[in-house]
């Protein structure tokens, strides 16, 4: 046994449970933590926005599986970290937030930076603590990680007062941890539901697998596409479901949604059974939900029960993990064989024929041009460099949509966007923590010219710590969504949109972070720009100027049903045949 203070034990509760960085700032109430990181092996980075450490710790959690670590002090501290905390909780990612907060004796009369962090974050959190006594400290950072990294993942947040950091306790690393009272985890179905799910997939004629983001999380990609193979069925997926399938599967489609592919969204809007996997059936994938796939019947998979026949009625739910689930289905769909219908087979193979032309008939497609650059020539020059390995972080807006439209993925945790809250401003800190957490990998951070300002302040913090992270800004000179929707559906009535292309001045801007920036506005120059981005051995910033007045097509317009897409500027309203 050791005399230990409460700041001691945290850093040394963390470690125990495996946590390889903190990003973090540091303020009045956490000053005791970072005494002991000033000798402690435990890596630290000090990011230069709180908001950014709960992003950064999101990069980290979303390319490694594991817990990302986050850290904050009281007030405004902490408060910073609640954006973060709600978009980690809206894409189901692990992260454990720390954050100081005043004396006990101070709570509740407004001293110098109190916030109620508990209370705040209470629906900002997969579950959230306030530590009184230091006794329960260890017990609580254990319970803290158990419960953001299982079942359905999520962030979890740690408040702790000053003087419980402060106190001193006699503590040792081996001391027993108390077993999780009331928190249990459904991993394995019922069998009932697995029967009931194969029954289900033998009587489907135009099956469509619709995965999400649970796949990725529960590693179930390898079961998800013996799935496909099994049944035959073509397989689509959400913006979180990049990697559930290697693109150039003869059974894979796109992303489906309001800027999905043609053949993705038709493949949903004319089934006869959807298998969703991981999903929310969230507004951005159903569109005007009552005309939403009229004709199918619905096979829903999650961890979570509430997640079933919340939005979309499920004919069949199996509740459990992802990959289980799967796998138990994926057996008893082996063991069944003699159940399969000729004249059913026989349906879904003209049926994945009749998918594969429209994904022939109607790809992802724009006008060329030889004078500036397109955002998606860009996006799919990006592809020719990443050969579907590297790792892409995005922020939020137009450019989030073209590289999920033109960037592929060949494995799972390659790809990272903030897709449930859409947080601009998340494309670089997230990058740097995936950077930290795989320092081998090529890690490309995109971001629109709005989203690189909201998360400028990173800069620094990439250079500071020498993270070779490879920042492009696709840049037309507008907060570009919205730009978009007022094109559409405003009579183009541009209001407070315009970021003035050209400023700032980027290559000057990254030199004053000591590091390479440059500009690039032809084609013609693009491919060894970015060859020269990825040569540079540290952090390389580079700006790229394209078509300013140019849309994501396809979209489904607000209101719209899913099978009613815009095609393009001079193309109609598409509903399929």
């Amino acid at each position: 046994m050791a005399l230990m203070n409460g700041a001691r034990i945290l850093i040394e509760s963390l470690a125990r449970e495996g946590a390889e960085v903190v990003f973090g700032y540091p303020g009045g109430v956490t000053i005791p933590v970072y005494d002991v990181l000033y000798d402690h092996n435990l890596r630290h980075i000090l990011v230069r926005h709180e908001e950014n450490a709960a992003f950064a710790a999101q990069g980290f959690a979303r390319a490694t599986g594991k817990v990302g670590v986050c850290m904050a002090t009281s007030g405004p501290g902490a408060t910073n970290l609640t954006t973060g905390l709600v978009d980690a909780l809206m894409d189901s990612i692990p992260i454990v937030a720390i954050t100081g907060q005043v004396p006990q004796s101070l709570i509740g009369r407004d001293a110098f930076q109190e916030a109620d962090t508990f209370g705040i974050t209470r629906a900002a959190t997969k579950h959230n603590y306030l530590v009184k006594n230091i006794e329960d400290l260890s017990q609580v950072i254990h319970e803290a990680f158990y419960i953001a990294g299982s079942g359905r993942p999520g962030p979890v947040l740690v408040d702790i007062t000053k003087d419980v950091l402060l106190a001193k306790t006699n503590f040792h690393m081996s001391d027993k941890l108390k077993p999780l009272r009331g928190y249990e985890l459904k991993l394995d179905p019922d069998q009932a539901e697995v029967d009931e799910a194969v029954d289900f997939l033998w009587e489907a004629e135009r099956p469509c697998i619709y995965a999400g983001g649970g796949i990725i999380s529960a590693a179930a990609h390898e079961e998800v596409v013996k799935l496909s193979e099994l049944l035959g069925a073509p397989l689509v997926h959400t913006v979180m479901g990049h990697g559930c399938m290697p693109p150039e599967h003869p059974n894979y489609v796109s992303m489906l949604g309001m800027h999905g592919g043609y053949a993705a969204n038709m493949c949903i809007s004319r089934c006869d059974s959807i298998i969703g996997v991981g999903v929310r059936f969230d507004d951005r994938v159903t569109g005007r939900l009552d005309r939403f796939a009229p004709e199918a019947r619905v096979l829903h998979i999650d961890i979570d029960p509430v997640e079933i026949n919340k939005n979309r009625r499920a004919d069949v739910g199996v509740v459990g993990d992802a990959k289980r689930a799967l796998a138990a289905i994926n057996k008893r769909l082996e063991e069944t064989q003699a159940q399969k219908s000729t004249e059913n087979m026989k349906a879904r193979t003209a049926w994945h024929g009749k998918v594969m032309d429209w994904q022939a008939e109607h790809p992802y497609s724009y006008e060329p041009s030889d004078v500036e650059i397109k955002p998606q020539y860009l996006m799919e020059t990006i592809n020719k460099f990443s050969k579907g390995e590297a790792i892409v972080t995005v922020d939020v807006g137009q450019h989030q949509m073209w590289a999920a439209q033109y960037i592929k993925f060949n494995s799972p945790r390659l790809w990272q966007s903030s897709s449930g809250l859409g947080s601009m401003g998340f494309g670089i800190p997230s990058g740097m923590g995936a950077k930290v957490a795989c320092p081998d990998k090529l890690v490309f951070s995109i971001s629109g010219d709005g989203g690189f300002m909201m998360s400028l302040p990173e800069v620094a913090t990439v250079v500071g710590n020498n993270i070779p992270l490879k920042m492009i800004i696709m840049n037309n000179g507008w907060l570009g969504m919205v730009r978009q929707w007022q094109d559409l559906f405003f009579d183009k009535r541009y209001s407070e949109v315009d970021m003035q292309p050209g400023f700032p001045d980027i290559p000057m801007l990254a030199a004053s972070f000591g590091i390479k920036g440059v500009t690039v506005r032809k084609p013609a120059d693009l491919e060894a720009a970015i060859q020269e981005m990825i040569d540079e051995p540290g952090p390389f910033l580079l700006n790229v100027m394209v078509t300013r007045e140019e849309n994501v097509y396809p979209m489904v317009p607000a209101g719209g049903a899913l099978d009613e897409m815009i095609l393009g500027s001079q193309k109609p309203v598409a509903t399929g045949d």
